[in-house]
């Protein structure tokens, strides 16, 4: 009995560690998604910023905020020519989008 309990629950690591593996792509190609559609107009496809006062993603001011700061930020918008995503956005929309923030950095 024992042995089949450790075979069942290493079987059920495997499966969990396999489905992590699989959907990290695209979960990423969700959150580049997100980022094209709600946020490139603004910030540039790469992310160099300069339209309306943006921002360099890739920035030092930018990419040492913590990842909470960049989630707050972009949950509550900043006034007045942000918008707030936080209650158009998912949790883990907003959680790919700061991962994007990070893909930027030099």
């Amino acid at each position: 009995m024992t042995k089949l309990s450790f075979r069942l629950g290493l079987l059920t690591l495997m499966a969990g560690g396999l489905i992590a593996v699989c959907s990290s792509p695209a979960a990423a190609q969700d959150a580049a998604a997100t980022y094209k559609a709600k946020c490139a107009m603004c910030h540039g496809v790469d992310g160099k910023g300069g339209k309306m006062g943006t921002k360099d993603f890739a920035s030092a001011d930018i990419q040492s905020q913590s990842d909470a700061q960049l989630a707050e930020t972009i949950s509550k918008g900043k006034p007045p020519k942000m918008p707030a995503y936080g209650t158009k956005l998912s949790a883990d929309e907003i959680k790919g989008l700061v991962a994007q923030i990070r893909s930027f950095k030099k």
